[in-house]
């Protein structure tokens, strides 16, 4: 008895001994923020508005609603999210009983020279009532599987998995967010690109003009031949920048129509007045709304829940674990003697408790793995909260300063366009140099570009603010 209890107390202190994990620091998130966007402060937030409110121009909306349900990269997001409902629905079936059948059939002869070989020749067996040989063998029935989970350890690797679905699920939503802002971005382009064509077929006209002005000056032997060529080659200068336009239009519509999963095919817009369009920008809101509102945030939120996860999983590998199986059938030697119950019936159940003992290097690396990957995805959190506050900064910052730009390049723009008219006035009455009306009407022409540039840029920044304050996904 005392040697039974002594083993006993052995036992139950290595299994003890078995269960101790090694010392690890997690980290815990900061998830604290300034108060406002750089001392604004506002009530509402822009990711509330849904982006067929935001975008009115109804050939945009034509464009994300067919980019929304045609889109390449979108569908492959979507098979990537039923991947995840599968793997969440597969770590369920771990920790539920697991029930299946068997049959089978086969034919055993035993070897004379082992010891079951031995007792069956020197056992006396009355005449007809031999073992067949060889031995026949006939099993059919149903068989069970279930690991108790003490620990949770297969609950809570269903919980991980269920996080990391519903990342995906954000994950689409951060997709869909970035595809809306693209494709408005791109159809600004292509308005701005439009309008930058009209100037420079304008501007083709004027200074076809000018040339033939410069000519009859030639003829009067006020000018010479050099100043007819210079405004020749400015001419074709200006001709052969409207097919880089050009150019540059037929890739950004093919960017639209890869964005939106269709061939190449004219993309319909309304270019008019690009220039003079009004731009109304949301409020940002509180910087607390991007934890509820950025698809990327709350992508990070649920990949760190599922780390977290990960370690309690990692944990359970030092316990351990009992598993229960059983099984119910019927075997016999000969098909006939199936139907001969209870006597061919076979049952059984046991139990099974196992843990590690020795050598438990694997489990302690993939328990401080997991530790290591709580700590990077409390970082990834960090960092994508941190991009998102900054990123929401920059486009206030950024909207501002286009204001003041783009009002004083158009004050700028006017300047010039009106000098255009008084440069060929003094050249016409000699008071001017032709190289004066040349660069007067190259700088006219780059300011109205810059102009429609900085129009666009402060598009764009209408469309950048509502991605970064997480609109566009809803």
């Amino acid at each position: 008895m005392k040697k039974l209890k002594f083993i006993a107390v052995a036992g139950i202190l290595l299994i003890m001994s078995s269960c101790k994990t090694p010392q690890i620091t997690g980290k815990i998130e900061n998830r604290n923020l300034p108060a406002d966007f750089g001392g604004q402060k506002t009530a509402e937030s822009v990711e509330k508005v849904n982006w067929e409110e935001y975008f009115q121009d109804p050939y945009l909306a034509s464009l994300i609603d067919t980019a929304l349900n045609k889109n390449q990269e979108l569908n492959i997001m979507m098979q990537e999210i039923e991947i995840s409902k599968n793997e969440v629905l597969a770590r369920k079936g771990e920790y539920l009983p697991f029930v299946g059948y068997r049959g089978g059939m086969g034919l055993d002869k035993v070897a004379r020279y082992t010891n079951i070989g031995a007792m069956e020749a020197t056992t006396d067996i009355k005449e007809g009532k031999e073992m067949p040989e060889p031995l026949p063998d006939f099993l059919g029935g149903l068989y069970a599987t279930w690991e108790l989970d003490i620990w949770h350890k297969l609950r809570n690797a269903r919980k991980a998995a269920f996080n990391r679905y519903l990342g995906s699920q954000e994950a689409r939503n951060f997709m869909v967010t970035n595809l809306v802002a693209e494709i408005a971005n791109s159809y600004y382009e292509l308005l701005a690109l439009d309008n930058q064509l009209e100037i420079v077929q304008q501007n083709i006209e004027i200074q076809s003009n000018a040339l033939e002005i410069v000519k009859i000056q030639k003829e009067a032997a006020r000018v010479t031949q050099l100043a007819v060529k210079r405004f020749e080659a400015e001419v074709y200068k200006t001709r052969s920048l409207q097919y880089e336009i050009r150019q540059d239009i037929v890739e950004i519509e093919n960017r639209i129509n890869f964005l939106t999963g269709r061939f190449p095919q004219p993309i319909l817009r309304s270019s008019g007045d690009f220039v003079n369009r009004q731009i109304v920008y949301k409020e940002a809101g509180l910087p607390a709304q991007l934890l509820a509102n950025r698809p990327d945030i709350r992508q990070a939120e649920y990949n760190l829940e599922a780390a977290k996860l990960d370690v309690d999983v990692a944990r359970a590998n030092f316990y351990p674990s009992l598993g229960i199986s059983a099984a119910l059938g019927l075997r016999a030697f000969n098909p006939i003697y199936l139907a001969n119950v209870p006597k061919s019936l076979l049952t059984s159940l046991a139990g099974d408790l196992i843990g590690p003992l020795i050598n438990k290097r694997a489990i302690t690396a993939t328990y401080l793995n997991a530790n290591a990957a709580q700590i990077q995805t409390v970082y990834e959190y960090e960092k994508t909260i941190l991009g998102a506050y900054l990123e929401v900064v920059n486009q206030q910052a950024n909207i501002e300063n286009l204001a003041q730009s783009f009002a004083l390049k158009n004050q700028q723009v006017d300047a010039l366009v009106a000098s255009i008219g008084i440069s060929n006035d003094l050249f016409k009455n000699a008071r001017a140099d032709y190289m004066e009306v040349l660069l007067t009407q190259r700088e006219a022409l780059e300011s109205r570009f810059e102009l429609i540039e900085t129009r666009r840029q402060q598009m764009n920044a209408r469309v950048n603010i509502y991605r970064a304050l997480g609109g566009g996904w809803n």
